[in-house]
């Protein structure tokens, strides 16, 4: 069951992108209809990859108007998170298993201007973000173990988003679910009818024979259908 019929939105990833032209490619997908950009940072401690820093996403923050979101896989979100908002990121999104005290990162999120997001690891538990639901705004669910793009997408975290929305939908709170990892025209729709309304896809989105336009139409088709 989707999380009430809220918005699909597709947030292209940008690891498989060409960083010699990461502006013009953000343009592109701007152009070709995505909704959001999702910023994969990885520090290779955390995650065994290395990707960008503030100063990468700073730079290319005047090449569109859509709303960055950095999904922060690093060993210290509580000092990072700030550089991303600073460097333009709207939403921060951290992991259940990168902090000790999940709800002060949040918090330090929220005071540094961003709305917060909280990602779990395929084997992290529900039970781990009861006490935070309440402070963020989306919730990602990891349908790979984080670090690299083109991963097999693990469809028993369906149960985990379905169980989530039910969640959500109890509470009466207002959350959007997202899920990352293996998000092609083959697995969408079975993720949005577990509850997910925002898809992260790389390789999907960059792959496509049809170029970025068709591939994220596809995309939210096979996704609004499903709904």
């Amino acid at each position: 069951m989707s999380a009430a019929k809220r918005p699909i939105e597709i947030a292209p990833s940008i690891l498989p992108a060409d960083f010699s032209r990461l502006g013009e490619q953000l343009q592109q997908l701007d152009t070709a209809g995505a909704d959001r950009i999702h910023w994969d940072v990885m520090d290779g401690v955390f995650v065994p990859n290395l990707t960008v820093g503030p100063d990468v996403v700073k730079s290319c923050r005047a090449a569109t108007d859509m709303m960055f979101e950095a999904h922060l896989m690093v060993e210290n979100p509580d000092l990072l998170a700030p550089l991303y908002v600073e460097a333009g990121c709207e939403l921060i999104t951290i992991h259940v298993e990168s902090t000790r005290h999940l709800d002060r990162t949040l918090h330090v999120v929220k005071d540094a201007g961003a709305r917060a997001a909280v990602t779990m690891n395929p084997a992290t538990p529900l039970c781990s973000i009861d006490n935070v639901l309440h402070l963020v705004d989306m919730v990602l669910i990891m349908t790979v173990n984080p670090g690299f793009g083109g991963q097999a997408y693990i469809e028993a975290q369906e149960r985990k988003v379905t169980e989530l929305a039910h969640q959500i939908g109890a509470r009466g709170l207002d959350i959007d679910i997202e899920v990352d990892g293996g998000i092609k025209p083959s697995t969408i729709a079975a993720a949005t009818r577990a509850g997910a309304n925002v898809f992260v896809a790389g390789s999907a989105v960059f792959g496509h024979p049809g170029g970025l336009a068709t591939a994220i139409s596809e995309l939210r088709s096979l996704a609004q259908d499903a709904q």
